[in-house]
This record gives C-alpha cells, sequence and structure tokens, in this order.
C-alpha cells in the first residue's frame, strides 16, 4: 500500500536504539507487497524473535484473507512488521475501531474473541502521527459489495431433481460452483483451495467475478461449512444456491455434484431458458 496515503500529522514515537532492520520473512505472507520489504523488531506487538513473530502472526494471516476490511492488512502489518523508520508509526485508534468493528464478527463466527492485545485503546488519536483510515471521499469511489454471513451450515443435498432445483434458483439471487480442496500446512492446519466458477447468476447488479470473490470469503469466514465438505483430501464439487439480503451473503442450499448425477447439469441447461413462476 502507499503508506503516504494512511500518515497523519507529523510527530511521531521515539523507538530508541534497541530496535534493529530485518527482512519480513518469506513465512508472513501477509506483509508482503505492502509497499516495504524491512520491519523493525522487536515490533508493536512486544515480540523480540523473528520466530515468535512468524508464529504470532500466523494464526491473522486467515483474517486477512477473509478480506473483512478494507485495511486489516495494514492494520496488522503495522504491528507485526512495522516498516523501519525512525520512528514507530501506530495505526490509529479510529483505523482500529474500523478493523475491529468489521472483522470481530468474523473472529466471533470462529469462536474467537476480539483479543485484548488489539485493545484500540492503546493506539494514539488521530491528532497524532499515526496510520489512519482513507477519507470518506475516498470510500465513495469503491462500490461496497455485500458481506458473507456467520451462519448455521446448511444441509448437503444429494438427492434432488432437476424441476426442483429450478425452483430453488427462482427462490434465490445467485449460484455458484465450486471445487474445495484441503491440504496441510507446515503449522499443521488445514488450507483450503477453493476454485468457484459462476454457472449462473440472477442477482442485479454484482458480476461474476464479484460474486466469485464473495462466496470465497463465505467458505472462509463460515469455516466450519467448508470442513464438513470437505472430509478426506479429495477434491469435491459442489452448487452453492442462496440470497443477498440486507447486504449480507447467506447461502440456504448446497448440493453435491457428482459426476454421475445428471439432475444438476439438467438444471443448468434449463435454466437458461426457464421462466419463474
Amino acid at each position: 500500500f502507499a503508506l503516504s496515503g494512511f500518515l497523519r500529522v507529523a510527530t511521531g514515537f521515539d523507538i530508541g536504539l534497541s530496535t534493529k532492520c530485518v527482512v519480513i520473512p518469506k513465512e508472513m505472507d501477509m506483509c508482503h507487497k505492502i509497499g516495504y520489504s524491512e520491519m523493525r523488531l522487536p515490533n508493536l506487538m512486544g515480540h523480540t524473535s523473528m520466530a515468535e513473530v512468524i508464529l504470532k502472526s500466523t494464526t491473522w494471516q486467515h483474517l486477512v484473507l477473509m478480506d473483512c476490511h478494507p485495511h486489516v492488512r495494514t492494520f496488522l502489518c503495522s504491528l507485526f512488521a512495522p516498516i523501519c523508520l525512525d520512528t514507530f508509526i501506530h495505526p490509529c485508534r479510529s483505523m482500529c475501531a474500523a478493523v475491529r468493528e468489521s472483522c470481530a464478527p468474523v473472529l466471533a463466527c470462529h469462536g474467537q474473541p476480539w483479543p485484548d492485545s488489539l485493545d484500540c485503546g492503546r493506539f494514539p488519536a488521530d491528532e497524532d502521527m499515526c496510520l489512519a483510515s482513507l477519507t470518506k471521499e475516498h470510500k465513495h469511489l469503491h462500490k461496497v459489495l455485500p458481506k458473507p454471513a456467520c451462519q448455521a451450515c446448511p444441509a448437503v443435498e444429494e438427492f434432488f431433481t432437476h424441476k426442483r432445483v429450478l425452483e430453488v434458483f427462482c427462490d434465490n439471487d445467485f449460484a455458484v460452483k465450486v471445487k474445495l480442496s484441503k491440504k496441510r500446512t507446515v503449522f499443521g492446519d488445514h488450507e483450503y483451495n477453493i476454485e468457484c466458477h459462476v454457472e449462473f447468476v440472477t442477482q442485479g447488479s454484482l458480476l461474476p467475478y464479484e460474486t466469485q470473490s464473495m462466496i470465497q470469503q463465505w467458505l472462509l469466514i463460515n469455516e466450519n461449512c467448508t470442513q464438513r465438505m470437505t472430509p478426506t483430501h479429495r477434491p469435491m464439487v459442489y452448487l452453492l444456491v442462496g440470497n443477498i439480503e440486507e447486504g449480507l451473503i447467506l447461502v440456504n442450499q448446497v448440493y453435491r455434484w457428482q459426476r454421475r448425477d445428471l439432475q444438476l447439469t439438467l438444471a443448468t441447461q434449463k435454466w437458461r431458458y426457464h421462466k419463474c413462476l
């Protein structure tokens, strides 16, 4: 990101002589391609070794993948991998509050509270030199897309007729075909590979690539649902059907797409000419 776009005022915090500049390690994917390549150690989270930085930061990478706020990467990297300047540049309290408002519900969906270590009260007010959110005018230049909701997992349907599927299409806003697989990371947890292909869309002004991105976020946020859909490491294909209500994406039906079952294929073919009642 362009750091100058986030800075406020021209005073800072003296970091003394106890820190050093080090290259941001390759394990910190979330802090690559952010406009600088070196960070201060110890960092603003009090981590004194690179091993500790890598270990603690990996638990937050999924929050960046979920894209719960436009500035979540900026916020986290300013703490875990602060830029190498003569002064520490903290995130502003307002940026912390904005990120917390959007991302705390995502953590809650995973059974995690907003951590005390990221208490917004510890960060400086916007009058000091700090990383601030972009202006409201800048926000209006970007289209506000619906957000994935944390929800109970719909049951996976495996027995249905193409006529029933067509009725479901008529009652919903989108239908997206996804291919899911998982692999184990070096840290022992699972990383999901998600391929989305928008088979057909009836969702007003939203574009197929926007739907694809939002469904990927839904699968990451509702990881318990994704886990159910990937019981093995063998790739699985599903059709997700749902609605967009009050700015939220809700998946209502999940169909297992099996090669030997022609009902979904038939439904997608007939959908192009189907007229809803």
